[in-house]
């Protein structure tokens, strides 16, 4: 599977943890950065991410910044986007098999590597259930989306 997945300054360093991790399970990764602790703007890398996931350049995408809340909402800003704010690995296989989430947020002030990594692991290998009841309601927020979305 391809994974874009971007950090800010404040999610760099776990974000150095996933990236190998991700590589070992045969993924190929694309990383967006950041790379260093001087401070950022958590959407500069937010927008790259989920900009590859909607143009198909990637299948899933991995945001990470202190808490991982900035993250998620500029990326629930963009059309075609479904990203969750997980810490936990309950949601993680939820947000797969209830939402199909296409982006993962998490939040390295939150979380340890070692949690992060398996939330991750999770999070990559739980199939979306695609049951009429989930499919329904993925259909009712893509409607939502369209019908609040600005066409140019």
């Amino acid at each position: 599977m391809k994974i874009a997945i971007g950090a800010d300054h404040a999610g760099y360093r776990l974000k150095d943890e996933i990236v190998p991790m991700l590589r070992e399970m045969g993924h190929e990764i694309e990383d967006f950065g950041c790379d260093c602790s001087q401070s950022v703007d958590y959407p500069d890398y937010a927008i790259p991410v989920c900009e590859a996931v909607t143009e198909g350049r990637a299948e899933r995408g991995i945001l990470i910044c202190g808490t991982g809340i900035g993250m998620s909402i500029a990326a629930n800003k963009m059309p075609g986007i479904r990203c969750a704010l997980v810490h936990d690995m309950f949601s993680a296989k939820a947000t797969r098999e209830h939402n199909d989430t296409n982006v993962l947020a998490m939040g390295e002030r939150v979380i340890g590597p070692g949690l992060a990594q398996e939330i991750v692991r999770i999070w990559i290998e739980t199939p979306f259930s695609n049951g009429e009841r989930h499919a329904g309601r993925i259909g009712k927020v893509k409607a939502l989306e369209e019908k609040y979305t600005i066409h140019p």
